[in-house]
């Protein structure tokens, strides 16, 4: 099993290709957005410190990202193998994460590069349920039911941090944060980068070109 990181600013598909290979690589995903929007719905200690800097569009303070990484690489499922969605986000978290691993390397670190402007116009027509975590796009992946997920029948929402200021504001946090990752793990011999503009598939195929097997 192999520890893999998807890079890519908001909108680019870490979520959607992470689910897949998650499920054709038998590996876990660990989505800290997830997580971190589960923890504000439950109203947790970790969610109470979150909430302002998600809804901002502010990357969380990385004790916080740390500490709920820690507790999920603990897990039994996690000893072997992962695939990273949402971290780490700046350089001094992927420290944080290689000393969490200690012997344990990244075997590949793939970078999906998408311009802004389309990932504000994917953002403002991604809609996702509420109940499962299927994700639906207004206009190129629509539900069959509007407003009801075709997985389970729950109900489909907007996130409050898909709106086009929320968003282009997380992207400038993207480019100020993120981007210094794009050249610490291409020193490390670990990074691909794929073009993630075009269709799912198209980029997927991409991915497991960049992973060096066959994920299909």
């Amino acid at each position: 099993m192999m520890r893999i990181i998807l890079l890519g600013p908001p909108g680019s598909g870490k979520g959607t290709h992470g689910k897949r290979l998650a499920e054709v690589l038998k590996a876990p995903l660990i989505a800290t957005g997830d997580i971190l929007r589960h923890a504000i719905a439950e109203g947790t200690r970790l969610g109470m410190a979150a909430q302002e800097d998600v809804k901002s569009g502010r990357l969380v303070a990385d004790a916080t990202i740390l500490g709920i990484i820690e507790t999920r690489l603990e897990q039994k499922d996690a000893q072997s193998g992962f695939i990273m969605d949402g971290f780490p986000r700046t350089t001094a978290q992927a420290d944080g994460l290689a000393a969490l691993l200690g012997d344990r390397k990244i075997d590949r670190v793939v970078n999906l590069v998408v311009a802004n402007d389309v990932v504000v116009n994917r953002l403002r027509e991604r809609w996702l349920c509420g109940s499962c975590g299927a994700i639906y796009n207004l206009s190129s992946a629509p539900p069959r039911v509007e407003g009801i997920c075709d997985v389970c029948g729950g109900k489909l929402t907007e996130r409050a941090d898909d709106r086009p200021e929320t968003v282009r504001a997380r992207l400038e946090v993207y480019e100020r944060e993120t981007s210094p990752l794009v050249a610490y793990y291409e020193r490390q011999g670990v990074l691909r980068n794929v073009d993630a503009s075009g269709p799912a598939a198209t980029v997927y195929a991409a991915i497991q070109d960049a992973l060096g097997r066959a994920a299909v």
